[in-house]
């Protein structure tokens, strides 16, 4: 499968076509490296045990009538839970099972879409860097992942850096 065949009409990544390679050492890291996980669909069930896990009972999470007279005209997921989402997504992917080592940053993360229950998402990991470390059997690798929802749209975006497990000798 090739980076044409994960994208919609408009360029964007296909959320439908799942291409999460097996497990990937730092040495199989390289720059330009792109997969997909599988898809997920956000349920009530998730923003009510998000909101009881961190506290954050935002009326414009769980409050249909507050969240239908808001910017959105109803109740959005928080977007934390949707990143949190994505982190487990690229984990079941089975890519970096047993391979990361730390969650090292996470850095310029946006949010570009409101992300409503209901709504299914998918990660698309593109690597952008990987050096290794001035400690052998490890390196640092950074990667773009993009949220995408059912529709194509690019829902949340930022770059991860990991420290990875070199592959044992």
């Amino acid at each position: 499968m090739n980076d044409s065949d994960l994208t919609n009409s408009d360029g964007l990544p296909d959320p439908l076509v799942a291409d999460a390679p097996a497990q990937c050492w730092f040495e199989d890291m390289h720059v330009g490296r792109r997969w997909v996980t599988q898809r997920r669909t956000i349920t009530e069930a998730d923003v009510v045990a998000f909101a009881g896990l961190s506290g954050d009972f935002n009326p414009l999470h769980v409050d249909e009538v507050f969240a239908a007279a808001g910017p959105f005209g109803r109740r959005v997921v928080h977007g934390l839970l949707v990143l949190s989402i994505a982190t487990g997504l690229r984990q079941q992917s089975g890519v970096f099972y047993g391979v990361i080592k730390a969650f090292a940053e996470v850095r310029s993360w946006t949010f570009k879409r409101p992300v409503f229950i209901g709504d299914t998402v998918t990660a698309v990991t593109t690597v952008l860097e990987a050096r290794p470390t001035s400690k052998p059997g490890q390196g640092i690798v950074e990667q773009r992942v993009d949220v995408v929802n059912q529709a194509g749209d690019i829902v949340q975006s930022g770059i991860f850096v990991t420290l990875v497990s070199a592959r044992p000798k």
